[in-house]
């Protein structure tokens, strides 16, 4: 299995509303379906002959296979998430992943909003409906600290972490990221305080900032000077 590239970037192609990267690796050329976000941001930047990392999600199918590659590892989790349910093949799956960034797509399960959801080319209301119960199953850790009010809280009882979440909204606040960026990102990223607190019991105001900041700036993270 291919989990991950990191290679020259060869070429880019968009052909039937697909867009395409060839990465050279060790003399390898690997065609990569990127997400359109991407794509842009590659070809505005006018990078080729760079080097650029990608997470890799390894579809065999009987008569080709398929790369589908990804900026951070969580995109690449989401996508596999996505195709677990019944019915969900990989373009639309990575339909979903190009029309809605993870936190608007956890926002339309827990407002229920079928009608944003069906806007996915391929995804009709039967679907909408499957995939708005199964991934509410799937992601009860992220909306359970969404209040039902529609407003991005947390609900923590330890003072000492919600005093280093408290900071960490007036630090990047102080870096221009906007609100609704900042608010967007906080219930994705306390899964992986969620994380760190059971596993490896090293959360601290440092290792929260490092994490939001690569959250937010991810894409021009993954592409090499």
């Amino acid at each position: 299995m291919i989990s991950w590239i990191n290679g020259e970037l060869v070429d880019l192609w968009e052909a039937n509303q697909k867009f395409f990267v060839l990465i050279n690796c060790q003399g390898l050329g690997y065609e990569v379906q990127i997400l359109e976000s991407f794509f842009l941001k590659l070809k505005t930047n006018n990078i080729s002959n760079k080097k650029i990392t990608l997470w890799l999600k390894h579809i065999k199918k009987e008569d080709s296979d398929l790369l589908f590659g990804f900026t951070s590892k969580d995109q690449k989790n989401f996508f596999i998430e996505i195709l677990s349910i019944r019915g969900v093949g990989s373009q639309i799956g990575f339909s979903i992943l190009n029309k809605f960034s993870i936190s608007e797509v956890i926002n339309a399960i827990k407002t229920q909003n079928k009608k944003l959801i069906c806007t996915v080319p391929g995804i009709g209301p039967k679907m909408g409906d499957r995939l708005i119960l199964e991934l509410k199953n799937k992601f009860k850790s992220e909306l359970q600290f969404v209040d039902k009010k529609g407003k991005d809280e947390f609900e923590i009882k330890d003072p000492k972490t919600n005093k280093m979440i408290e900071d960490l909204k007036l630090t990047l606040q102080s870096l221009n990221y906007t609100n609704k960026e900042i608010k967007t990102i906080l219930p994705i990223i306390f899964k992986e305080v969620d994380f760190h607190t059971k596993k490896d019991n090293n959360l601290s105001f440092e290792n929260l900032l490092k994490l939001a900041m690569n959250y937010l700036d991810k894409d021009s993270s993954n592409i090499a000077s």
